[in-house]
């Protein structure tokens, strides 16, 4: 499984302000079926902790659907983006 949002990500985000509880939440986070994403071990080493200013999926079709799933599990949890997540 992969966090949509890396856990670093989501620290730089505003997850560092979070309690250990929610930060429990978003890490095990089952109530939505955006933010863990069931990927091949080599497409979770590929991405890492990175954004989508840096990585993209490696299939064209699957891009848009990965910057929709970004953006609502940001938006789910409140964390900020960066001026290079807002750069198309």
């Amino acid at each position: 499984m992969d966090h949509m949002v890396p856990l670093a990500e989501a620290w730089d985000s505003g997850a560092r302000n979070w309690t250990t509880s929610r930060r429990q939440a978003f890490a095990n986070d089952l109530g939505d079926s955006r933010p863990l994403v069931a990927v091949t071990d080599n497409v979770n080493q590929a991405k890492g902790d990175q954004d989508p200013a840096t990585w993209m999926p490696p299939y064209s079709s699957a891009r848009c659907r990965y910057i929709n799933e970004w953006v609502a599990t940001k938006i789910r949890w409140r964390l900020t983006v960066d001026t290079s997540e807002r750069t198309p």
